[in-house]
């Protein structure tokens, strides 16, 4: 995440290298006395520093968003599996006996010893 805010950073002065339109970037080196050149840049400083604070918070709170969002579909998941599994002991509980399965042997009588 640094990195992207290094390479929006980067990208913020070199567009205000080229064009002035941007808000609160100026060029400082056309200033002729120091103090108003420190000014300009302590400015330029400022506005970043701004910038990075507010894309740092968006950030986090996409981050948020999408962490609720992936907890919201863990616990979906999570149902459908059990309705699934609910469901498939149901089928197998319908599913008459397979024709290859070895048919139940009906029990023997006890033997009963013989008179005499």
């Amino acid at each position: 995440m640094k990195r992207l805010m290094l390479a929006g950073l980067v990208s913020m002065i070199a567009g205000a290298a080229m064009a002035q339109d941007v808000p609160g970037i100026e060029i400082c080196t056309a200033e002729k006395t120091m103090e108003r050149r420190t000014g300009c840049l302590q400015s330029n400083v400022n506005f970043l520093k701004s910038s990075l604070t507010r894309a740092s918070l968006e950030s986090q709170q996409k981050i948020d968003a999408a962490t609720r969002q992936i907890d919201a579909l863990k616990a979906t998941v999570a149902g459908l599996q059990a309705t699934v599994a609910q469901l498939q002991g149901q089928v197998q509980a319908l599913k008459p006996p397979s024709k290859d399965a070895p048919k139940e042997q009906p029990k023997e009588q006890p033997k009963t010893p013989a008179a005499k």
